[in-house]
């Protein structure tokens, strides 16, 4: 007994009880007590969006029967990351990161309830629908780079991929548990009930911010106008070449692969017929295999090295995509979703985690705050554009050229500018020193050809 509470004190109960899967899937940091709070708050949060999103998905579906309008729902949550999330980034650099996220994480809570009265009272149109989750992106955007940017002042350096991947993990876990909750509250002809049980979930995340203390917080800087804070981040990710090919990679990502996950409603309804038990099928089996892939993720880094997962991991998913494309029933779309997921997962948290071992502690928040603009500014644009296409041409042929695009794109790259592709693996000694300790990493000539620029590539 004496061992238990020992253990359960100083690693957390979660570690005592599971030594063993700590040790294969890389789950180190839930030994950190904060780390732990924070993520399995999130991990109920997360239930909660994945239920609110599902539910969005289908109920536009349903109404309109089109992938246009279920591309631009999808649209509205992302396009504030796109805009605002340097934004955020500088105020996550400028402001005590969790007192921050207080702030936003009550704005969600505030426009979630707003869409539960809403589909209560039968006010629930795809417009006012789209605006509403709008707002709740915006509440987002402005506070995800601040959760990103207090990672490392939760775990060790060490343990910093594992906990990325982590949060990958329990953002997924809520994709596979959140859609099953959905689709009941569904078929049982209740929007309301699932936009409800979302609100009440982030007062999970509010009880843990109060009671997590970061444990080595970032310096922060003397106060200076936002623009220069963004100037002075983005000369911070223009210098390190490792930053600078994630953020591109991740543009090409979004615009040509991510749309997937903001038509997967649609696929099941004009594909396979089934509204809201396909979507969850989908979406769940998307969930599982991220999941999986982003526990697996730190281990493979261990054996492997982080350039070789990560260009694996760029090249395979254009691959699955198109098996996923060209599943002709909803089972094999499911197992071939499995895959989609845990691949992409791998190129979220590599590029992520690329970013964070790079980037000096105070220009954290700013550095992520562009790589999320890239992603957020990007990916409901390729929604849009897929959806409409989709229905035009068909989603199996989109997606598949889409994807066919998007092999050529990672064959290019990984050819063309190997120093770039090289900068994707751990940074060397003395330039992590140099992060630890906060000092911005002076300009790095990149021998070779310029890098990549996503308005000149051809496939964008």
């Amino acid at each position: 007994m004496t061992t238990l509470l020992r253990r359960t004190r100083e690693g957390g109960f979660l570690y005592w009880l599971y030594p063993r899967t700590v040790r294969l899937f890389s789950l180190r940091p839930l030994r950190r007590r904060d780390f732990a709070l924070l993520w399995s708050a999130a991990l109920v949060s997360n239930v909660g969006t994945w239920m609110q999103t599902v539910a969005v998905g289908v109920l536009v579906t349903a109404r309109t029967h089109q992938a246009g309008w279920t591309g631009l729902v999808a649209a509205a949550a992302f396009v504030p990351i796109g805009l605002l999330s340097p934004v955020g980034g500088a105020m996550a650099d400028r402001f005590d990161r969790r007192r921050w996220l207080l702030v936003t994480t009550a704005g969600e809570t505030a426009f979630a309830t707003g869409l539960a009265v809403l589909a209560a009272t039968g006010q629930a149109r795809p417009g006012v629908v789209a605006l509403v989750v709008l707002g709740g992106g915006i509440m987002g955007a402005v506070g995800f780079p601040a959760y990103q940017a207090m990672l490392p002042d939760l775990v060790e350096t060490k343990d910093l991929l594992a906990a990325i991947s982590l949060s990958s993990a329990q953002f997924n876990l809520g994709r596979v548990i959140g859609p099953a909750l959905a689709g009941v509250a569904i078929v049982a002809g209740s929007y309301s009930l699932a936009f409800a049980l979302n609100a009440g979930s982030f007062l999970a995340v509010l009880a843990a911010l109060v009671l997590v203390r970061p444990q080595a917080p970032a310096r922060l800087p003397e106060p200076t106008s936002l623009r220069r804070r963004l100037v002075e981040g983005a000369r911070v990710a223009a210098a390190e070449p490792g930053c600078r090919a994630a953020i591109v990679l991740i543009a090409v990502v979004a615009l040509l692969a991510s749309p997937f996950i903001a038509l997967v409603p649609a696929v099941a309804l004009k594909l396979f017929h089934q509204q809201a038990s396909g979507t969850s099928v989908l979406v769940t089996a998307q969930g599982v295999g991220a999941v999986l892939g982003a526990l697996a993720l730190a281990s493979l880094v261990a054996r492997w090295g982080r350039r070789r997962v990560v260009v694996t991991v760029l090249v395979a998913l254009p691959v699955v995509l198109v098996g996923y494309a060209a599943a002709p029933t909803l089972d094999l779309a499911a197992v071939a979703l499995l895959a989609v997921g845990a691949v992409y997962i791998g190129v979220l948290s590599g590029l992520n985690s690329a970013i964070q071992l790079r980037v000096p502690a105070e220009a954290r928040g700013r550095v992520l705050g562009l790589y999320m603009m890239a992603l957020g500014t990007i990916y409901p644009l390729g929604a849009l554009v897929q959806g409409f296409l989709g229905d035009q041409l068909g989603l199996r042929r989109v997606t598949i050229g889409a994807a066919a695009l998007l092999l050529v794109a990672m064959t290019v790259f990984v050819w063309r500018w190997p120093d770039l592709v090289a900068a994707l693996d751990d940074p060397t000694p003395a330039a992590a020193g140099l992060v630890a300790a906060g000092a911005a990493p002076a300009p790095v000539a990149v021998p070779g050809p310029s890098p990549p620029n996503p308005e000149a590539t051809p496939v964008t």
